[in-house]
């Protein structure tokens, strides 16, 4: 069993919700809203997948008491305790996240995603690979344009379940073709 857990911002928790419902094999209105077909990015048998929780973590007050993150960055600014980062600030702290939900539930895939200013930052963790991204839109959470939000979040959800996708079924070419990615090789 592959255990999942994420610690996500802009997304919602919806990541982790996708590959419950993936998981699960769930249809209908209660099946996938973002993954049309997993079958087309290969033979990975998505049964034995296990999401262990997907925390929604908006603020810097979650990021210490739940995450256990001691330190974490300083955000440039706080919307009701919300961390608004600038890019490179989200793509820190998306790292982070996911680092602390890997050490907090001992999974074998952490994903952290968090957007203020930008295009935001997602991370995806395993013991072999770090991976760091961006969605595809950019957005900036102090201006509170919902349609731009939005877009950003549905962008963010289908590149970081892309990129889990093609991971669990070995395609590191074509996550590395991909735009705006950052892989390390542990």
């Amino acid at each position: 069993m592959i255990k999942i857990a994420t610690a996500e911002c802009f997304t919602h928790g919806k990541i982790g919700l996708e590959l419950h419902l993936l998981a699960q094999d769930y249809e209908g209105k209660f099946g996938s809203e973002y993954i049309e077909n997993p079958n087309n990015y290969g033979d990975f048998d998505y049964s034995k997948l296990s999401v262990t929780c997907s925390l929604f973590i908006p603020t810097i007050d979650a990021v210490k008491s739940i995450l256990k993150v001691e330190n974490p960055p300083k955000p440039d600014y706080l919307i009701k305790g919300i961390k608004v980062y600038n890019e490179n600030g989200d793509k820190k702290t998306s790292k982070i996240m996911a680092k602390a939900v890997m050490n907090l539930t001992n999974c074998d895939i952490a994903i952290g995603t968090t957007a203020g200013i930008g295009r935001g930052g997602i991370t995806i963790l395993t013991k072999d690979y770090e991976i760091t991204t961006t969605s595809d839109v950019y957005s900036d959470l102090r201006e509170n344009n919902s349609d731009e939000l939005f877009q950003r979040q549905n962008s963010g959800i289908k590149k970081a379940i892309d990129i889990i996708l093609l991971l669990l079924n070995e395609n590191i070419e074509k996550i590395k073709s991909m735009e705006n990615i950052e892989i390390i090789k542990n």
